[in-house]
């Protein structure tokens, strides 16, 4: 292996999120959390730019050509946890607050641990999404 490889020059990544409401899920990410929407394809598929980050939100869907043992499947749990976002902001009561008054359900208001103030919330469909402070 040469260490000066760059598979990943110039690129970007992107989570994928598997949704059971596609509409449900737009409002959720454009209104409440203010994301970007850069193409919708069909209902069944939406591109979004969130943070400097690209989430694409799919529906449930089986295997295909080339990924042929894989199913894509919404959660089924959603007390359990297997992909997380975690948001560093710089205040997290005011983000609480504002995200709050857009919709979002908390689990808790924010809970400061001294090194980090923290909450956390869901989308529709069970995905976590945490808001993270480290005071100063």
């Amino acid at each position: 292996m040469i260490l000066n490889d760059q598979p990943f020059k110039n690129s970007t990544i992107t989570s994928i999120l598997v949704v059971n409401d596609m509409s449900k899920s737009l409002q959720f990410y454009l209104n409440v959390l203010g994301a970007e929407l850069i193409n919708e394809y069909g209902g069944t598929s939406a591109v979004l730019k969130f943070l400097n980050h690209w989430i694409l939100l799919v529906t449930e869907g089986g295997p295909t050509a080339d990924k042929p043992d894989i199913s894509f499947e919404a959660i089924k749990n959603s007390d359990a946890v297997n992909h997380s976002f975690t948001i560093r902001v710089e205040n997290c009561n005011m983000t609480y607050t504002i995200l709050k008054n857009r919709g979002a359900k908390f689990i808790t208001p924010p809970y400061n641990w001294r090194k980090e103030i923290r909450c956390f919330f869901k989308d529709p469909n069970g995905h976590l999404f945490e808001i993270s402070e480290i005071p100063s």
